[in-house]
C-alpha cells in the first residue's frame, strides 16, 4: 500500500520496537461536528485519520483505537461526554478541541482524570501562563499568536487606523488583545458580537462610518462566511483592507470564494507550504477527502504524529501518565510546519506567515503564503507558567 505521507516523515518518527505486547490504545477525540463550525472539527478529524491510516491504525506501534464525539459547541455537552469517554470507554489519552470555550470545558474533567490532553486547535491565553499544566499540550499555537502577525503587519505597512471586529468568546478577546500586541496606530473602534453572529449590517454600518485604512477582525466558520461576502457586497473592499485569522481560510473559502480574493490571514502554515512532507499531506488528503486541507487538518495530522512518538518513547506503557506528558514534551516528530517545539508552557515555538487568499489553476480557492512575518516564536504568557 502507497503511503506517501508516512514515507515523506518516516525520518522523523521513533522506533516502535517493543510495543508489540502493549495493551491496546484509546484516543477520545472531542470535536464540534454539526452546526455552522463543523467544517473546523470535520478538518482536524480527518487530518488525525489520514495520519492513522498513514501509520496503520496504530501509535507507536500499538494497536490504536479512535473514539471520536461530537461536543456541538456546548459547554454542558462537552463535559458529558469527556466524562463519558473517561468513565464508561476508558480512553487513555483525549484531543480537543476547536473552540476555546470548549476547551475550558473539558479541561477540568479531563485533567483531574490523569490523562494527557491535547488540543489540536484552541490555544487559549488561560492556560498558557500561571494556569499552565503538566498533562496539557497546545499542539497548534497560543491565540493570541495568529493575530499579531496581522498586528504586525498592519504597523511595519503604516496603517494608520484599524477598526476591530471580534466574538465575544475567549479566543475572540485573545484575538484583539494579540493584534495590538504589535500595533500602534489608532484603534477607531473595537466591537464584540455573539458568538454565532449572522447579521453584520451594523456592524458594516459602523465600519464604513468610521473609516478606517483597514477591518482587522476574527470570525471562524459561518460567522467568516457570511461577514466576507457581506463586507464585498458592501463595496468595503475597495477601501478598506481585510485583515484577519481563521475567517478567510480552507474551512471558509469553499462558501466565500471570490469574495475573500486578496483578503489577507495569519497563521503557521497554508496548503503551500515549501516542504515535501508538506505537499504530500496535502496531495494524499485532498485525493481521500476531496477538499482541500487548512490549518486544522494539519495540525489533527501533527498530533497523531506527535502521539505516536510519545507511545513509542513509553514502549506503548501510558499508565504512568508523567512520563507519558514528558514524552509529548520532546515532540520527537517532524511536523508539517517545520522547526517546531514546545516552550516551557507545552504551547509550541514556530514560525508565523502572513498569508494571503488566492484562486488556484482548478479555480479553487486557498492561503498562500506571502512572507514570513515572524521566526521562531514564543507566546507572551510563558514566562508566567512555573513550569521550566
Amino acid at each position: 500500500m502507497s503511503r506517501p505521507v508516512l514515507a515523506a516523515l518516516a525520518a522523523g518518527l521513533l522506533a516502535t520496537a517493543g510495543t508489540a505486547s502493549a495493551e491496546p490504545i484509546r484516543v477520545g477525540m472531542l470535536l464540534t461536528l454539526s452546526g455552522p463550525p463543523a467544517a473546523l472539527g470535520q478538518q482536524a478529524r480527518d487530518g488525525f485519520m489520514l495520519a492513522m491510516d498513514d501509520l496503520g491504525g496504530e501509535l507507536g506501534g500499538v494497536e490504536t483505537e479512535v473514539l471520536v464525539e461530537d461536543i456541538e459547541l456546548r459547554p454542558d455537552v462537552a463535559q458529558t461526554k469527556a466524562r463519558a469517554l473517561i468513565e464508561r470507554d476508558g480512553v487513555d489519552v483525549v484531543v480537543g478541541t476547536i473552540f476555546s470555550n470548549m476547551l475550558q470545558a473539558i479541561f477540568k474533567p479531563v485533567i483531574e482524570s490523569d490523562r494527557v490532553l491535547l488540543s489540536p486547535n484552541a490555544g487559549p491565553s488561560t492556560f498558557a501562563g500561571r494556569n499552565c499544566h503538566p498533562h496539557f499540550f497546545a499542539v497548534s499555537y497560543q491565540n493570541d499568536q495568529n493575530h499579531e502577525v496581522l498586528g504586525r503587519y498592519a504597523e511595519d505597512e503604516g496603517m494608520a487606523s484599524v477598526f476591530l471586529l471580534a466574538p465575544n468568546y475567549q479566543a475572540g478577546r485573545d484575538s484583539l488583545a494579540g493584534f495590538k500586541r504589535h500595533y500602534t496606530g489608532e484603534i477607531e473602534d473595537e466591537l464584540y458580537v455573539p458568538l454565532g453572529h449572522q447579521d453584520f449590517s451594523a456592524e458594516i454600518a459602523r465600519i464604513a462610518a468610521a473609516d478606517p485604512e483597514a477591518l482587522f477582525t476574527f470570525m471562524p466558520g459561518g460567522m467568516g462566511v457570511r461577514l466576507v461576502k457581506q463586507f464585498r457586497q458592501a463595496g468595503l473592499a475597495d477601501d478598506v483592507t481585510f485583515l484577519s485569522a481563521f475567517t478567510v481560510d480552507e474551512t471558509t473559502l469553499p462558501a466565500q470564494g471570490a469574495a475573500a480574493r486578496g483578503f489577507f490571514g495569519g497563521g503557521a502554515w497554508a496548503p503551500d507550504f515549501d516542504d515535501d512532507a508538506s505537499r504530500a499531506f496535502v496531495a494524499a488528503f485532498d485525493d481521500r477527502y476531496g477538499y482541500i486541507p487548512g490549518v486544522y487538518a494539519m495540525f489533527g495530522y501533527d498530533t497523531a504524529m506527535l502521539l505516536d512518538s510519545a507511545v513509542a518513547a513509553v514502549g506503548g506503557d501510558l499508565a504512568d501518565t508523567d512520563a507519558f506528558a514528558a514524552a509529548v514534551a520532546e515532540a520527537d516528530f517532524t511536523s508539517l510546519r517545520g522547526d517546531f517545539r514546545f516552550n516551557n508552557n507545552h504551547f509550541p515555538v514556530q514560525d508565523f506567515y502572513l498569508l494571503e487568499v488566492e484562486e488556484r489553476a482548478d479555480g479553487r480557492f486557498q492561503t498562500t503564503i506571502a512572507e514570513r512575518v515572524f521566526e521562531d516564536y514564543a507566546d507572551a504568557y510563558h514566562a508566567d507558567c512555573p513550569m521550566e
